[in-house]
């Protein structure tokens, strides 16, 4: 299991200028990106046992990024 918070630009660093494009002309799009930056700060601070949390709610956690960053990519592609 990796420590290293997944960043959403980390993740997709052949976006970087859709991403901000995006994030200040589609208001839906900035939402999603702030979603997937408090799931993904929520999970790096259960990883780091800095606030622990139950297997299952880590699971729901992770899943709700994976949907997230899906939408995300989905809109960065289609732009």
């Amino acid at each position: 299991m990796s420590n290293t918070p997944h960043e959403i630009h980390d993740e997709f660093p052949d976006y970087a200028g859709k991403l901000h494009t995006l994030k200040v002309s589609d208001e839906h799009f900035a939402d999603l990106l702030e979603d997937y930056r408090d799931v993904n700060r929520a999970i790096h601070r259960a990883e780091t046992e800095v606030e622990p949390v139950g297997d299952a709610h880590m699971v729901d956690m992770r899943k709700r990024r994976m949907v997230l960053k899906d939408e995300i990519y989905g809109m960065l592609t289609r732009a």
